[in-house]
């Protein structure tokens, strides 16, 4: 029954990881782009979250609408996500346009990239200050126990989303004609213009489905583990991306396989060995897969036309 209910949690920590996953690796995808700032995105979800919610509720000295736990966590998931999607889609048409119309290097993209990130961590510091913030309860807490084995009704719907997630952006990327644009933009992002499509139109949807899911999984994670700092995005989006580039970056499969991948590696660890070692081995495992396999699971070798 141990088993189990590691499996369980694996899941669930690999559902956070597979969310940000997937965010990098739609920008990865389009733009050939690493958006490092991402993991720093899903800190200001989770951080909206938490001032919608108080505003919604009230608390924290604010006076709020009074809404129920449940009205509130209803308004405050599609509010972050148009929120945050707009912060994404900002560093996009400040920092990363003007570069590409320049024809930058990719390296400066990338350094402007980290760049934002840590603007958006600092910043959040200077305004907020360094004291950390406790998520208001927005969902009655439900365990059920089967066998030995207790699972929470938040555990489920966090493993439910990220499965819904992946099945919608797999729709949109492979069905739509949006995400034919985007895949064909990932190929050649030259040519796409000439065929009467506006790059810079799908770029910005790129960076709205993105960052919507970062911050997702910013309200989720709040909700799970309802202390909120300035730099709790630097580590967990690290992870995410490594999960992405083990899945292999720019696919949508590997985003959620790596995601899930890293989680079980983490809990598994922790499982046996003391909590300590859980980065080292979770790190180490991953290297052997990248070593075996540079291109990750479902990654593929691309040529570059000269």
């Amino acid at each position: 029954m141990e088993f189990f209910q590691h499996f369980l949690n694996a899941l669930q920590f690999g559902s956070f990881y597979a969310l940000i996953a997937l965010g990098y690796t739609l920008v990865y995808g389009v733009l050939r782009l690493i958006n490092f700032a991402h993991g720093d995105i899903f800190m200001v979800g989770a951080y909206i979250a938490y001032f919608v919610a108080v505003l919604l509720l009230g608390g924290e000295g604010m006076s709020g609408l009074g809404l129920t736990p449940a009205m509130t966590l209803a308004i405050t998931v599609p509010v972050t996500m148009i929120l945050t999607s707009l912060v994404g889609v900002t560093l996009e048409r400040t920092m990363y346009r003007p570069l590409r119309r320049k024809g930058a290097d990719r390296l400066y993209v990338v350094i402007t990239a980290l760049m934002a990130g840590l603007m958006l961590e600092n910043g959040n510091l200077a305004l907020l200050g360094a004291s950390r913030k406790s998520f208001p309860e927005l969902m009655h807490k439900v365990v059920w126990t089967f066998g030995g084995v207790s699972v929470t009704n938040l555990k489920v719907v966090v493993i439910v989303a990220a499965i819904v997630v992946f099945v919608l952006l797999e729709f949109i990327v492979s069905k739509t004609k949006i995400g034919m644009a985007m895949r064909g933009i990932s190929y050649d992002k030259f040519a796409i213009p000439l065929m009467g499509i506006p790059l810079d139109t799908i770029i910005v949807f790129t960076f709205i489905l993105g960052s919507s899911m970062a911050g997702l999984a910013g309200i989720l994670y709040a909700m799970s583990y309802p202390i909120l700092e300035p730099y709790m995005g630097a580590l967990i989006g690290w992870k995410a991306f490594i999960a992405a580039v083990v899945g292999g970056i720019g696919d949508i499969r590997g985003a959620i396989v790596g995601g899930f991948l890293l989680g079980f590696i983490e809990i598994g660890v922790v499982a046996v060995f003391p909590s300590t070692l859980r980065d080292l081995f979770a790190f180490s495992v991953l290297l052997g897969i990248l070593w075996l396999k540079p291109t990750g699971l479902f990654g593929v070798a691309q040529t570059t036309k000269i």
